[in-house]
């Protein structure tokens, strides 16, 4: 983990308030061909939780619809549908210079007491320091037993663990969400033999297109989180994925679904 990284990541967190029911955020500055999307997901979870007194954010559907621009600020403007008593629905435009980039629909919740119960299968072990990945998007450690990138063929599943740091609890799940759309495309290319995702824009072209989190209890930084994925589909020029978050007591924080493009050579 680099302090300049996750400064930068922590700094484009921080949204400006502009004229009411706008916000004013900075891009990462990342030698990457385009706004990371992982970003815009996580200026969103931010700008839906101001937009909406400091709820937290149950579930945040997002369609990508051009490639952001790097460098440049983005600007997002919220439109609060509904404001209830414990529930509120939020609807999120993220603007550059070249016109609208991304939207996004969030719904927010007050936490509440009542039954809890959870089906999921128990998580590994963490994996040991030796299981250390480098994952240039990520300013903090993750580690896992598989690499996306070797082009070895195999199931289209993956598991990653991520420790996010302690930014404070509204940071949480912003982070979460950045982390979130880093490697489902990956997955998806398990299958096919010898490719991965360093030969995006030479063997094939990939975008995401739509991402959809929800987020099940509340989530901190400073632990160790398992991202449980697996890719059910990959036809017709796109790819499709999902996992699960979990800590390392097996707890499920939250989930997400992703719809990409993958379109071959």
């Amino acid at each position: 983990m680099t302090d300049d990284k996750l400064s930068d990541l922590v700094g484009c967190l921080e949204l400006k308030p502009l004229e009411t029911g706008s916000y004013l955020g900075r891009s990462q500055r990342l030698a990457y061909r385009r706004v990371y999307g992982g970003q815009l997901l996580a200026q969103f979870v931010r700008a839906a939780s101001l937009a909406a007194g400091g709820r937290a954010l149950k579930s945040l559907h997002t369609q990508f619809l051009r490639e952001g621009s790097t460098g440049e600020p983005v600007r997002y403007e919220t439109d609060v549908l509904r404001s209830g008593r414990t529930f509120s629905a939020v609807r999120l435009t993220a603007w550059q210079e070249l016109g609208i980039v991304a939207v996004a629909d969030a719904c927010l919740h007050e936490w509440e007491e009542g039954p809890d119960r959870q089906s999921v299968e128990a998580v590994t072990e963490l994996p040991g320091p030796e299981h250390t990945v480098d994952l240039a998007l990520l300013p903090w450690e993750s580690r896992a037993t598989g690499d996306l990138d070797t082009g070895d063929s195999g199931p289209p599943v993956h598991e990653l663990w991520s420790r996010i740091p302690d930014a404070g609890e509204s940071l949480a799940a912003p982070m979460v969400a950045y982390t979130s759309d880093l490697t489902l495309i990956g997955t998806a290319l398990r299958p096919v033999h010898g490719m991965t995702q360093e030969d995006s824009g030479r063997a094939f072209t990939s975008a995401v297109t739509s991402h959809t989190l929800w987020f099940h209890r509340r989530i901190t930084g400073g632990d160790w989180l398992l991202l449980r994925q697996h890719s059910p589909l990959a036809a017709h020029g796109r790819c499709f994925g999902r996992g699960d978050v979990l800590n390392r007591d097996g707890v499920l924080l939250a989930s997400y679904a992703q719809e990409a493009l993958l379109r071959f050579a």
